[in-house]
């Protein structure tokens, strides 16, 4: 029973994969993608906002994130393509309840959705079992929000690059660390737990 169980924490498995065995795995990950696009719409709604910039600081990015490591890249991918497109059909749950694309930081919306992808990726392989890997996996996941997001604010508000980096990228660096340390503690906490329990 403990081989069983420890082995999924060293053969590509994401936390998700660990969840006890159900008859319809289907269900149970319709169950999961639904459940982080829903996840990341509350955190949507904590939302500061940020001067002079229309972009506020949320904490949409961080369980968009947190979401694809924890769901793996395909589950990943779909709970925040689900989370994107309700969104753009009207539900009010985009940073302080808005919703559709018209508005300046829908950009980074379309960036967590590659992002969660990736880092879901990354995790299949590792990539949030240990602080520094966590780190690193945070960080690029950011950095690809970051690499949609910001050029789309640039198009949408009519702002030079460089102005762009400075409302929509530099204010908001010190709060991904932040988010990227309370990740480095949770998830790799997380699979020693899952360990020990094996």
């Amino acid at each position: 029973m403990s081989t069983a169980a420890a082995a999924p924490a060293r053969t590509g498995a994401v936390l998700a994969d660990l969840l006890p065995a159900a008859r319809n795995r289907y269900a149970v990950d319709t169950a999961l993608v639904l459940g982080g696009a829903a996840l990341t719409g509350i955190a949507a709604q904590i939302a500061v906002p940020v001067p002079g910039s229309p972009v506020p600081v949320t904490g949409q990015t961080f369980a968009a994130l947190l979401v694809g490591t924890a769901l793996g890249a395909r589950r990943g991918f779909l709970s925040l393509a689900v989370y994107a497109l309700v969104g753009m059909a009207g539900m009010p749950w985009f940073s302080e309840g808005t919703s559709g694309m018209g508005f300046p930081s829908f950009g980074y919306v379309l960036g967590m959705v590659l992002a969660a992808a990736v880092v879901g990726g990354l995790a299949r392989r590792g990539g949030d079992r240990s602080m520094l890997r966590t780190a690193g996996t945070m960080v690029l996941g950011s950095a690809i929000i970051y690499a949609v997001g910001v050029p789309y604010l640039a198009l949408a508000t009519g702002m030079s690059a460089s102005a762009a980096i400075a409302a929509g990228l530099v204010p908001f660096l010190l709060g991904d660390a932040l988010k990227a340390a309370l990740a480095m503690g949770a998830l790799p906490t997380a699979w020693k737990l899952i360990g020990r329990r094996g």
